[in-house]
């Protein structure tokens, strides 16, 4: 990671950090500019899934209006920690979109790319994404929505305690709800 001080937080096998306006810039420049940011390998699909250079944008543009308060707010990359002989390498990124709202509601989404799924590696992103928002106390649920049809997303939501809350706001989708009286967070 670069010298400046970052937010992060530690998973298991991953190192969770917090996107900076500088991180999404040089990203929308060329991932590689991201990669030497993080110090990490860059998968050749990268971005993954639906944080294409789209969400990029938003988030960028988001983080820039709002100041330092975003920080955490946005986007993670999610970045597998350097073993023996493997470098680190960005698997993921994940985050919410936006602070709290004023009934305390974060919603989150989260990307893994392509070979490194079905690996847990996007539980594990999820479930520490999940405790860092449950870390601020204005927080009291996290929501998600994904297709009815997507099983590797619904497996990931129920298996870090989320529950089927209703219809999602698409056709085909649903809501997920985690309520933080439900964590045992308190």
């Amino acid at each position: 990671m670069s010298t400046r001080k970052r937010l992060e937080r530690s998973t298991d096998r991953l190192l969770l950090v917090a996107a900076t306006p500088d991180d999404l810039r040089a990203e929308l420049v060329s991932p590689s500019n991201l990669g030497f940011l993080l110090n990490a390998d860059i998968p050749a699909d990268w971005p993954p899934g639906e944080y294409d250079r789209k969400a990029q944008v938003f988030f960028r543009d988001r983080m820039e209006q709002t100041g330092p308060s975003a920080m955490g707010w946005y986007v993670w990359y999610a970045v597998l920690r350097a073993q023996p002989g493997i470098k680190a390498t960005l698997l993921g990124a994940g985050g919410f979109l936006g602070p709290p709202n004023g009934t305390g509601e974060v919603e989150i989404g989260f990307s893994v790319a392509q070979a490194w799924q079905a690996k847990g590696f996007a539980k594990e992103m999820v479930g520490g994404l999940v405790s860092q928002a449950l870390s601020d106390r204005r927080v009291n649920r996290v929501v998600a929505h994904t297709s009815e049809l997507n099983i590797r997303s619904r497996s990931v939501l129920e298996g870090n305690g989320f529950h089927v809350a209703g219809a999602g706001t698409e056709t085909g989708s649903l809501r997920y709800e985690l309520h933080r009286d439900s964590t045992g967070v308190l």
